[in-house]
């Protein structure tokens, strides 16, 4: 068979071509995209963390 990137002959079996190490098969499992994160999620976090810098604020100046 023939190397699909460089056209050297190679072995019917082999699984890289020996000259420039492309895959001679296409792969088995795909690499994992993980899902974007939307706006939401953002908006939440800072929303979260404004709430708690407003509650220590709160409880720093309640006490005097």
């Amino acid at each position: 068979m023939l190397c699909r990137n460089c056209g050297i002959e190679i072995a019917d079996k082999a699984l890289i071509c020996y000259r420039c190490g492309t895959s001679t098969v296409e792969a088995k499992y795909q690499p994992y995209v993980a899902p974007r994160r939307g706006v939401s999620t953002i908006v939440i976090a800072v929303l979260a963390v404004a709430l708690l810098v407003l509650l220590a604020y709160f409880l720093l100046n309640s006490g005097s």
